[in-house]
């Protein structure tokens, strides 16, 4: 009979080794950035030094209260999210350690505060001269897309289908094709993104002879201390992809009215494309298409018709003459 090897329980390990072990272990660095800043705040509050068995569940939800306690309502679920994942990744290893607390509870967040632009407003910031050619046709692509800002900036020349009007983008979560440190966009499963004829109009005119490369690069090439992918450089032009900050300070540039930081956001686009959309009739499963939602609710939150609209809707409920 071979001999039973027992599990390890109670390993003497402290608050920042498991943390930073936890930290290590995550394979998008992505996910390993955004989660750091909630679980090395909580680490510090609590005291780095600390064995990690000696810490109460009740301390790590007055960490997060105090923390996060005033925070907007996704921020408090994100912080604790990440928090969460980790005391369960240390249980799961054998490690005796807290949790968070069953009162420290998950909150509904709101429905978007986002406005909806009207289409009209879209069409006016558009055509005005001052504007220029590559941030109008990054405008109206988000827009006609529905497309998050990231995937239509992360696109190139050579994925597009012209002729289709349609191109493949890296989108929110995309499901990894194989499981490696590193992996390229081709390793992740594309999903498919749809532009009208205004995008049609533009895109020529931006691109003027290019064939590969970002379609939305910057006016500057990239300084020699900056490492830059060949996949976000132009070839022909070595001139670098513009980034989403670089896109957001162009939009606020030119919509801010009360000053830096008070004008449009690029998420704006994706809102008013899908609530332009629903007040066209499109129904929820189109929408859902479009947007390439997988839920439902996450559609609803988008969709904000016009007082306008809402006001026409509820004329078709009034008596008609025979009833008067």
């Amino acid at each position: 009979m071979g001999n039973v090897v027992h599990l390890p329980t109670g390993k003497a390990l402290t608050v920042q080794t498991a943390a930073d072990r936890y930290l290590d272990a995550l394979n998008n660095p992505n996910t390993a950035r955004n989660y750091g800043i909630g679980i090395r705040k909580t680490v510090e509050h609590i005291g780095p030094g600390r064995p990690l068995d000696s810490i109460a569940d009740d301390e790590v939800g007055q960490a997060l209260e105090q923390l996060w306690g005033t925070a907007a309502v996704n921020t408090w679920n994100t912080r604790r999210a990440a928090v969460q994942s980790w005391c369960t990744w240390s249980q799961e290893r054998g490690y005796d350690g807290p949790s968070v607390p069953a009162w420290a509870k998950r909150i509904t967040p709101p429905d978007s505060e986002t406005p909806a632009r009207s289409h009209a407003e879209i069409d006016r910031l558009i055509s005005r001269r001052d504007v220029h050619l590559r941030e109008k046709t990054l405008w109206r692509m988000l827009y006609e897309t529905a497309g998050r800002s990231d995937e239509i900036l992360g696109v190139n020349i050579e994925e597009l289908d012209f002729a289709g009007r349609r191109g493949p983008v890296k989108a929110k979560g995309a499901k990894a094709k194989t499981r490696r440190r590193g992996q390229s966009r081709d390793d992740f499963v594309l999903e498919t993104v749809y532009w009208g004829a205004g995008t049609a109009r533009l895109l020529p005119r931006l691109l003027r002879g290019r064939t590969r490369g970002p379609v939305f690069v910057t006016h500057r090439k990239p300084g020699p201390g900056k490492v830059v992918s060949a996949r976000d450089v132009c070839p022909d032009t070595g001139l670098a992809r513009l980034s989403y900050g670089q896109a957001r300070a162009l939009l606020d540039e030119a919509t801010a009215t009360f000053g830096p930081g008070s004008g449009w956001d690029l998420h704006e686009y994706r809102h008013a494309s899908l609530t332009r959309l629903g007040e066209q009739g499109a129904s929820l499963l189109m929408l859902m298409a479009k947007s390439r939602h997988k839920k439902a609710e996450n559609v609803r939150k988008y969709f904000k018709p016009s007082p306008e609209a809402i006001a026409e809707l509820t004329s078709l409920l009034a008596p008609t003459d025979a009833n008067r």
